[in-house]
């Protein structure tokens, strides 16, 4: 099979990219070079960093979304279009805030047209778009493996992947492509490896826990005046008591899979013959944040951290602190959406999302923290 890719430099793409390349399928990757490096150049540093050997099968073309052609010369985009099997779009906007929607609207819609319309021109016989689980919008219970009915949404980006999932089902329905939609939910780092390319998500809520934790460890050491009369004190085994609780919107749980488990589910639906429709890519069993916050205690050596179901009249400074590094994933950390997987779970050789115990848990933060979450010179940008 020979894959046309986009977003193979971001997180989900470059494990897409890696798993493909270490099934045999030959691939073409659709991007942009950066400042610093070229196309081929970032390629490079992913795969020495997942570890896949392109053996030969692994081609790039800088590319322009906004453009007629995707931005191709005429020769190159008339051979891209007789060689590609597989349309695989993984690229993404990811930014939650309201203050960029004009930015993420671009890139999460408005860019799909000539990307669709490169595949109306070729010979491809599949359409893959990476999705979001939480395209269904704000909403509780179930949510079912079928067209999104919802109109109000916790951010842009949810607002943005249904508005895309819309556009590629109405195009690819006019042209006669096989559409599939895969929807993955919170992904972290590699199960066995804690390898990851970015840090956000679950790494950021406990990077801020540490960022909180160091500051108050700094004042206890320079004389607490900080922590004075507020209950914070440094234990014997050096960790850190700091009472910190932060409000979330009843109980819930967080839907989290590994990286590693995304790309071979989605290799396994896209390699099924029959595999057009939609497909969730999520967990069947997701932690509370009871249990996440045990896992972030026991790694950062910090106690006192607790969920709490109703507000504070008056926060500490470091409730202070912590609530507005993480208001815009607080809908994310106690979820009541529920998600079928009865489509997923039929294509052959899939698996349930395994669990995220603490072993894997810290494997994957250590991996963070020992690139400096992502901000080592060399790391993959």
């Amino acid at each position: 099979m020979h894959a046309v890719i986009t977003g193979a430099t971001g997180f989900l793409g470059a494990f897409l990219l890696s798993e493909l390349l270490d099934r045999g399928h030959s691939v073409t990757v659709l991007g942009r070079s950066s400042k610093e490096a070229s196309l081929p150049d970032r390629l490079s540093g992913i795969l020495g960093l997942t570890g896949a050997d392109p053996g030969g099968r692994l081609s790039a073309l800088d590319a322009d979304f906004s453009k007629k052609r995707l931005g191709l010369a005429a020769d190159a985009y008339k051979e891209l279009c007789g060689s590609a099997d597989v349309i695989i779009h993984c690229a993404s906007d990811t930014s939650f805030a309201e203050k960029n929607r004009e930015r993420v609207m671009e890139s999460n819609v408005l860019n799909l047209s000539a990307l669709l319309d490169f595949a109306a021109d070729s010979e491809a016989r599949n359409f893959v778009y990476i999705s979001s689980a939480y395209a269904c919008g704000v909403r509780e219970g179930f949510c079912f493996e079928v067209p999104v009915a919802q109109e109000s949404f916790t951010n842009v980006y949810e607002e943005s992947k249904a508005l895309a999932e819309s556009t590629v089902t109405r195009k690819c329905g006019d042209c006669g492509i096989r559409l599939t939609v895969l929807r993955p939910s919170i992904v972290y780092g590699h199960s066995q490896t804690g390898k990851a390319l970015k840090f956000n998500a679950l790494y950021y809520a406990v990077k801020s826990l540490m960022y909180v934790r160091d500051i108050f460890i700094k004042d206890i050491e320079r004389g607490g005046k900080k922590s004075a009369g507020r209950g914070f004190y440094q234990k014997a085994d050096g960790g850190l008591y700091m009472p910190l609780g932060f409000y979330l919107p009843g109980e819930g749980t967080v839907n989290l899979i590994p990286v590693d488990y995304f790309a071979q589910t989605a290799l396994n639906i896209i390699e099924c013959p029959a595999s057009e429709g939609i497909y969730h890519i999520t967990s069947g069993s997701p932690p509370d944040m009871d249990t996440l916050i045990g896992y972030s205690e026991r790694f950062l050596k910090i106690r006192g951290v607790s969920a709490l179901r109703e507000k504070k009249p008056v926060l500490n400074p470091a409730e202070e602190l912590f609530d507005r590094l993480m208001e815009p994933y607080r809908p994310y950390l106690s979820d009541k959406r529920l998600f079928d997987r009865s489509r997923t779970d039929a294509i052959p050789k899939n698996n349930p999302a395994p669990e995220l115990t603490y072993e894997v848990f810290s494997r994957c933060m250590s991996f963070a923290e020992a690139n400096d979450w992502g901000k080592l010179s060399g790391f993959p940008k």
